[in-house]
């Protein structure tokens, strides 16, 4: 039986394929401004979920399970998207930004598969308080980055350059986010290798 919970992580996987949509024309200011109000739409439910969830006592083996992949389905997406649309692209290092939304992607399917391998033999891994708040870095980088472009005309000058604020926020945050991923990736794996043969 699907409880409220469950439908609310079914939601967020649901809006991801609009979410996208919105996020293909990055010359489309009210798409991206949409898009950003479905992005936080998204991360409301995903604190809403977790806190029904608990508060009403049915936490389920589905919503369990549904959680961690409708974030990473999300975050996939819209890194995918504002990679494939430029979006990704900033002063100095012009596209190398996607390097860090790459390391992200990375890390994300490696901890999923060593979950799943340390799942099979009964080990569990807690969630560290460091890969909270690279989840949280993440989330306000991609954020900012929609932002950005849903507000295009919100630039200031710095050194010379006219730079968008939250898109400059977004991609310093994107590096943060990726930072801490290789962190919090490295800390997953130690744990898995102390139980592979």
């Amino acid at each position: 039986m699907l409880t409220l919970p469950n439908l609310l992580t079914l939601s967020r996987i649901l809006a991801v394929p609009l979410l996208a949509a919105l996020l293909w024309w990055p010359d489309w200011p009210l798409g991206y401004g949409l898009g950003f109000a479905i992005y936080c739409l998204m991360g409301i439910t995903d604190y809403f979920d977790g806190y029904l969830a608990r508060a009403q006592g049915t936490v389920s083996k589905l919503g369990v399970f549904l959680d961690p992949i409708a974030d990473k389905i999300m975050v996939a997406a819209v890194i995918l998207v504002l990679s494939a649309q430029g979006v990704l692209r900033g002063p100095y290092v012009g596209d190398m930004h996607v390097i860090a939304g790459l390391v992200i992607l990375i890390r994300e399917i490696a901890v999923s598969g060593l979950r799943e391998f340390l799942g099979g033999i009964q080990v569990s891994v807690p969630v560290s308080r460091l890969a909270k708040w690279k989840t949280t870095f993440q989330m306000v980088c991609l954020g900012a980055l929609i932002l950005g472009h849903a507000l295009p005309g919100w630039t200031m000058a710095v050194a010379g350059l006219v730079i968008n604020v939250p898109h400059t926020v977004g991609l310093t945050t994107l590096w943060a986010a990726a930072v801490l991923t290789v962190i919090t990736g490295w800390d997953y794996l130690r744990v898995g290798l102390k139980h592979m043969d």
